[in-house]
């Protein structure tokens, strides 16, 4: 088991700085996810740390050791790539055993070790098939399975999910989830899909352009963003912003205002305008001392709820209601002041 840290850790690309001065700690049977768009560097970071990719400045440990000069295969580590990277060829058994192999561990060990996995993965009946036999989630399972043979000190993952359907996601998310609860390993896994980083992580890295936004468990970055590129990542709708000038104290939000109460007061004055964060499941807040109108655009119908998109002081909103709200042209939002997050309208950080 170990920890990681990334101390200062630099990446140019072409004279392009893709990775910028990122420190992070990852701690000993942690598990960290990785999240940000396509291109912002979390998947390089990975790759970094596994050793596949050259550090152009900074220091990677782990377990207290600088592995910058260290050779992958000597770093203790597996990696789980997305595209599973099986041998087509080998089956279950021999795609499992071929980290050991390549050890030359003796196949008395082997074939143990193989068993014990394929257990814990519930593969035990698969063993002699080849990949091709196998669907994308058992797939997957094989190459967890080889990495686990491994025991490693940390398992890297990189979007190991992304290929498989909708279904087969859930069930693979609660798989990975108990099988770090049972290997007790440090995992730092990278993804795009916010409720895979919001339902499998310890805690979560924000990425965008290569610089980490937020670094905290899943219900402070959801509740408490640092900024609003977290609040506008995560979150399905995602977070609203609504720009308002400050007056009296007071703030409008489509010919509707309230007063601001005294701790928000101090945090905003010498503030002329700010952006509310409001989440989009907080315009029907049955603890609501505030409401405001809007005009209905649009709605949609998602099982047991819907999504009205509408209009707050010019800026797009969507709010997440229940199927039993009537939608109408004209509607009521409720919310309760106290839960605004307030942005600074310049910088977009939280005040």
């Amino acid at each position: 088991m170990a920890k990681v840290e990334l101390k200062n850790i630099t990446k140019i690309y072409d004279k392009k700085k893709v990775i910028d001065n990122i420190s992070l700690t990852i701690n000993d049977k942690e598990f960290l996810v990785l999240i940000g768009s396509s291109g912002c560097g979390k998947s390089t970071i990975l790759r970094m740390i596994a050793g596949l990719e050259d550090i152009t400045e900074g220091e990677i440990f782990i377990d207290e050791t600088c592995v910058n000069n260290v050779h992958p295969k000597d770093r203790d580590i597996a990696f789980v790539f997305q595209n599973y990277a099986l041998y087509p060829h080998m089956s279950v058994f021999e795609n499992i055993a071929f980290p050991l192999k390549m050890r030359k561990i003796n196949k008395k060990e082997i074939k143990q070790k193989v068993e014990e996995a394929a257990e814990t993965l519930d593969l035990t009946e698969f063993l002699q098939r080849k990949p091709k036999q196998l669907s994308g989630g058992q797939r997957q399972r094989v190459a967890l399975g080889r990495a686990i043979v491994r025991n490693p000190k940390v398992f890297l993952m990189d979007e190991p999910l992304s290929n498989l359907d909708a279904k087969l996601r859930i069930q693979m998310r609660a798989e990975i989830k108990k099988l770090h609860q049972k290997l007790q390993t440090t995992f730092i896994y990278v993804t795009h899909d916010q409720t895979e980083a919001l339902t499998m992580g310890d805690r979560i890295a924000v990425i965008d352009k290569g610089i980490i936004q937020q670094v905290d468990t899943p219900y402070n970055t959801y509740n408490n963003p640092s900024n609003t590129f977290v609040g506008g990542f995560l979150g399905s709708p995602s977070m609203n912003f609504i720009p308002s000038d400050i007056i009296n104290d007071e703030i409008s939000i489509n010919n509707s205002s309230f007063k601001l109460n005294p701790l928000q007061a101090e945090k905003l004055k010498n503030k002329k305008s700010v952006l509310l964060g409001i989440r989009a499941e907080s315009l029907n807040d049955e603890n609501a001392n505030f409401q405001f109108k809007v005009n209905t655009e649009i709605s949609e119908m998602l099982g047991n709820e819907q999504i009205i998109y509408a209009k707050a002081n010019g800026s797009d909103i969507a709010a997440l209601m229940p199927i039993s709200f009537k939608s109408e042209k004209e509607i009521t939002f409720q919310i309760n002041t106290n839960n605004i997050i307030f942005f600074d309208y310049e910088t977009k950080t939280r005040i």
